[in-house]
């Protein structure tokens, strides 16, 4: 015989089992966000914004020109509306190596395998700026879908195909040492950005949301990040775009036309 007292633990029931089912649906969506990870971190008294990707989740690629047109992207905003006319939502862009003044990168720039700029291993030519401090480096992903940062003689010596790649200068820590160049107390501050593969399959991007100098942005990497190898990007002109954040980094006045554009595209939807 059914009974009146049964109904309210059958509401209870039911209400437990809508509670479970959305904390699976949270905690499965939680660990989608979690593939492409954006934090702000205070490190030595100075905020950094640092994002996260998880190249065994996500394809993190390398954008300069469009591919249909030819013309170059040249801002994050004009590679993320070409992305949403392919149906493809961007969660993560940054600005990749050092150009010169044709907007062209200064050294090696690998894009989907096929290498558009060779490996630049010219010393000391002071129209390179930063890009001539030594040793510059080269942060790549290869086809089997691992990144590494390497000094731009030892990727050389390496001698590896590669789908990703740019050149950029200088390292800021090489096998787990700072940059010896770098000067505690520097005077010389600037908005930075830089990147490390953690892991082979980790990789960790930082922009300072304060101008640093280089001696504090390298810290950052080895102390605050773990990273044994990691390269700077660029200055005054970085900026990283996060899914539902916004912006990070250089103020956007400062902000110049890029000539390589890192980013992270949701998949392609039907």
């Amino acid at each position: 015989m059914w009974n009146a007292s049964d109904r309210p633990l059958s509401r209870l029931r039911l209400s437990l089992c809508w509670l479970l089912l959305a904390l699976v649906l949270v905690a499965g969506c939680d660990r989608q966000a979690q593939a492409v990870s954006s934090k702000e971190q205070v490190f030595d008294n100075q905020n950094f914004r640092v994002v996260r990707i998880d190249l065994k989740r996500e394809t993190l690629s390398l954008h300069w020109k469009d591919p249909e047109s030819g013309e170059p992207f040249g801002t994050i905003n004009a590679l993320r509306q070409w992305g949403m006319t392919h149906n493809r939502r961007m969660l993560f862009a940054a600005n990749a190596g050092i150009y010169d003044r044709q907007f062209a990168p200064l050294g090696l720039y690998v894009e989907n395998g096929k290498t558009t700029v060779p490996l630049n291993l010219s010393h000391g030519n002071p129209a390179s700026g930063n890009f001539s401090l030594l040793p510059n480096g080269v942060f790549a992903i290869y086809p089997d879908g691992h990144a590494a940062v390497q000094t731009s003689t030892a990727f050389k010596a390496a001698a590896k195909p590669t789908t990703w790649a740019s050149q950029s200068g200088p390292m800021l820590v090489i096998d787990g040492k700072l940059n010896d160049q770098f000067i505690d107390d520097s005077n010389s501050l600037k908005w930075r950005s830089g990147v490390c593969a953690k892991t082979p399959h980790h990789v960790v991007f930082a922009v300072s949301e304060a101008p640093v100098n280089f001696h504090t942005f390298a810290r950052l990497f080895k102390e605050e990040l773990g990273c044994r190898d990691a390269l700077y990007l660029d200055g005054t002109i970085s900026q990283f775009y996060v899914d539902g954040e916004g912006y990070a980094g250089a103020p956007t006045f400062m902000v110049k036309p890029y000539a390589g554009i890192f980013a992270v595209f949701s998949q392609t939807t039907p």
